[in-house]
């Protein structure tokens, strides 16, 4: 038998850019009351592109949260009703400069399951065509192409920490059946 949980209230305590933080209550399975954070968050859509030598396109870009520059598949949030294949491709295009001629569904992930809903849906981007940048004010990022390989070595040597960035390169790895050296 599962436990049962019931949300008796949700108050909204802040509402930031792109996340609202609220304190549930809850009632417990043994009939007790417990309090836990809540953040809301309206989704976000990543692309891992891949251009037609087989090479990765990352994104190196300044994460307030960590305080350093990351790096990362191009990933943003989503557009009032905008379809997550949608945000993906216009994400890859802003962030690197390339557009995608197709685009499909790799993997859903929820990147903080403990207080957070955030979901991003992952979309593998290929027969990619140059075009240009298209950064929003205050954005600042680099380009960089890698090999699978170079990628997941960063994975296992902690230079990559970003969870849909590990995600999407694990599971384009398994997708394609490549295998790391």
């Amino acid at each position: 038998m599962e436990a049962k949980f019931k949300r008796l209230k949700r108050e909204l305590q802040c509402e930031g850019h792109i996340t609202k933080y609220y304190k549930d209550t809850i009632e417990l399975p043994d009939g007790n009351t417990a309090i836990y954070d809540f953040v809301g968050h309206n989704g976000a859509a990543a692309a891992i592109g891949v251009r037609n030598d087989g090479k990765l396109l990352m994104v190196r870009q300044y994460r307030n949260a960590l305080d350093r520059f990351t790096l990362e598949i191009p990933a943003g949030g989503l557009e009032p009703n905008e379809p997550t294949i949608n945000a993906a491709a216009r994400e890859l295009e802003e962030e690197t400069g390339y557009k995608c001629g197709k685009i499909e569904k790799l993997i859903t992930i929820r990147t903080t399951v403990a207080f957070c809903n955030e979901k991003i849906d992952i979309y593998l981007a290929t027969d990619l065509k140059e075009t240009q940048q298209h950064l929003d004010d205050g954005e600042y990022v680099d380009v960089k192409a890698y090999d699978l390989d170079e990628l997941i070595s960063m994975i296992y040597d902690g230079v990559i920490e970003d969870s849909k960035t590990i995600a999407a390169i694990m599971a384009y790895k398994v997708k394609c059946g490549l295998s790391h050296k």
